[in-house]
């Protein structure tokens, strides 16, 4: 039985249609979630939305709508965009599913019946935004420390989740698991910052508005963000206080939470908290991404500095979108996009470093062996160093992706095809044919064709249509991640496509 892989991205805040920024998570989990598939996982990957709260109450009222119109409507477009970028999850879930609702009451009267939910009053500073309380040492400029906008003064009696109570435990607990928050630089900060100076218990219920999930215990007050939020990840795979399903029992704990830079905290503080009070195992790992900007400026719709998805790939192709967010985000740094930046990234890497050697290697195969798939026994040392980077690249991939340094992954993969140019300078093919050296070209194209293949193996969690359209060009079977484990499994004698270029230069309009 192969063993299960549970990763989830954060779910998407139904405010507005998501941004580049916002939709980098997405490709990020699809991209180790193809991987670990590839590696023979039983892969469960889960995104969603999230869709309760007074923003939504406000932004509804603003637009005319109930709020569940404007969520569903949200929703909707927020799904078709993670469709648009090719995302292979499993499910998607809605904060406003009945079975996610339903099973949030019950684990709030679980936490009420343990004592760790109590009844109290809230006084603090409030941003609507953010959805977030901030006392006034925690406030920057006098503006809220997430959203940099205005925070207002609020009195409200609210239920309470005593997160003090877990404070030794979880402090213990990041010590003991280092791994547990990646990079290190945010476990640190989160230690550091947060959780070391001391845990205030969290608000968990509102009163001032109606948008949410009914308390079970005071139908006055709704739960709030992050007790319905949060619990996504357990909800929908079967959880229940009063007896969990089998799905929930096979996937749980998580292996891979995957969240963006700024909710680590929500993440690796009240997350593990809910769990203990509920008596559950933490997930395995929690990684912050950094951040996706534009001209080195966070994006905002306030800004007027956004750029979306669907109109990058309308532009130029879900797979080149794929390849720049996959590759230009640092592991630890936050990255940086422009139309420019981009352009200048795909005539570089994807229309020449590998659309143009697929496109070179297979029209040469058909200019000297009528697209027949050749080869012969005449070899030299030019050939071992060739294929020893090809052959040594998969343990590269592997250990890249099993840090999360997806980037670095892209990179090692694309040596490989750095490599077979260099290649193509080295040998000179079309001297060979002019020389007649037929049998020394038949080795030397032969070496091309099966390092493509086996570069278009790796290639395929981070840009699959590209990986499948190389596939088909060659005409080949042996696409499976175990066909790579040795070189030689383009089958000779076999007749390839003709050559079709993979990504069309872009050039610079005057």
């Amino acid at each position: 039985m192969s063993k299960k892989y549970y990763i989830s991205t954060a779910i998407a805040y139904t405010s507005g249609k998501p941004h580049i920024g916002n939709t980098y998570e997405i490709v990020l989990a699809d991209a180790i979630a193809r991987f670990k598939r590839s590696l023979g996982y039983d892969v469960y990957f889960q995104t969603g939305t999230d869709e309760h709260g007074e923003k939504i109450e406000l932004k509804a009222k603003e637009a005319g709508v109930s709020p569940k119109q404007f969520v569903d409507d949200v929703a909707k477009e927020i799904k078709k965009i993670w469709d648009v970028m090719n995302t292979s999850y499993d499910r998607f879930v809605r904060t406003t599913d009945e079975i996610h609702e339903e099973k949030v009451k019950k684990i709030f009267q679980k936490m009420y019946d343990k004592g760790d939910i109590y009844k109290g009053e809230y006084k603090g500073l409030y941003c609507t935004p953010c959805e977030s309380f901030w006392t006034e040492s925690q406030l920057i400029d006098g503006a809220c420390p997430d959203c940099g906008r205005s925070v207002e003064e609020k009195i409200e009696e609210a239920y309470f989740f005593r997160l003090s109570k877990y404070q030794e435990k979880l402090e213990k607990y990041i010590e003991e698991n280092p791994d547990f928050i990646q990079p290190e630089s945010r476990r640190n900060e989160m230690l550091n910052n947060f959780i070391k100076p001391g845990l205030q218990d969290l608000c968990v219920s509102r009163s001032s508005f109606k948008w949410g999930i009914e308390v079970p215990v005071d139908k006055s007050h709704v739960i709030y963000v992050w007790l319905d939020a949060l619990t996504n990840y357990i909800t929908n795979i079967g959880y229940d206080p009063d007896g969990s399903s089998d799905e929930f029992n096979k996937l749980w704990p998580a292996d891979l939470h995957l969240i963006g830079k700024d909710i680590v905290r929500f993440h690796s503080i009240y997350w593990p908290a809910f769990l203990w009070s509920l008596d559950l195992e933490m997930p395995h790992k929690i990684f912050g991404h950094p951040w996706l900007l534009t001209n080195n400026d966070k994006m905002s719709k306030s800004k007027g500095n956004t750029i979306y998805a669907d109109d990058l790939v309308e532009k130029y192709g879900v797979d080149a979108v794929r390849y720049y967010v996959l590759h230009e985000i640092p592991y630890v740094n936050d990255g940086n996009l422009t139309y420019e930046l981009l352009e200048e990234r795909y005539n570089s890497d994807l229309a020449n470093i590998l659309g143009n050697l697929v496109n070179r290697t297979i029209s040469m195969n058909k200019k000297y062996f009528d697209n027949v798939v050749v080869d012969s026994n005449e070899k030299n040392s030019l050939d071992d160093d060739l294929i020893n980077l090809v052959m040594t690249t998969k343990s590269k991939v592997e250990k890249s992706m099993d840090e999360l340094r997806v980037a670095d992954a892209i990179d090692f993969v694309f040596d490989i095809f750095r490599r077979c140019n260099k290649y193509i300078d080295e040998t000179m093919p079309w001297v060979l044919a002019k020389e007649g050296s037929l049998e020394r070209l038949k080795h030397v194209i032969y070496n091309l064709l099966e390092s493509i293949r086996i570069g278009a193996v790796l290639l395929k969690p981070f840009l699959p249509d590209t990986a499948d359209e190389i596939f088909r060009q060659l005409n080949t079977n042996e696409t499976s991640y175990e066909s790579i484990d040795s070189f030689g499994k383009l089958k000779v004698q076999d007749k390839l496509n003709d050559p079709k270029p993979l990504f069309i230069r872009i050039e610079k309009e005057n």
